[in-house]
């Protein structure tokens, strides 16, 4: 499948970068499987909280050397790579390897809400009945 990367012109748009990538290629699928297994971490480590932290840390620290991360693989594409898919703006690097790791951070945030929310309103719950023992207890 020729690709449009090896004119060098480089897309400028999500649907283009996603149409015009050649998704046979052995690094790509391993960067699929990567996060798969960053998603299936996502969910396993929601009742282990020290581990979801964890994991959490390592998405956003590898979000923060996407920069450095594109930088190396534009001076190294040849030896993995068919195409040279990383453009100076970083747009593929963003789309194929930023995104889903901002996702996965998204839904540990978010996993984080609601057992905050969970938490909170237990607390008021167990509020409400304290004051109500004291209510009985000044009634009797």
């Amino acid at each position: 499948m020729p690709s449009a990367f090896a004119v060098g012109a480089f897309p400028v748009s999500i649907p283009a970068v996603i149409t015009q990538t050649d998704w046979t290629e052995p690094w790509l699928t391993g960067l699929a499987a990567f996060h798969v297994l960053c998603l299936l971490l996502t969910c396993v480590s929601s009742r282990r909280y020290e581990l979801q932290v964890g994991h959490f840390l390592c998405l956003v620290t590898l979000v923060y050397c996407a920069e450095y991360i594109n930088e190396v693989a534009a001076l190294n594409w040849r030896l993995f790579s068919k195409y040279q898919y990383f453009d100076s703006r970083g747009m593929f690097i963003s789309i194929v390897f930023s995104a889903p790791l901002l996702f996965n951070a998204m839904v540990i945030v978010m996993m984080w809400v609601h057992k905050t929310l969970n938490v909170m309103t237990d607390l008021k719950n167990l509020q409400e009945k304290i004051k109500e023992r004291k209510r009985r207890r000044k009634e009797e």
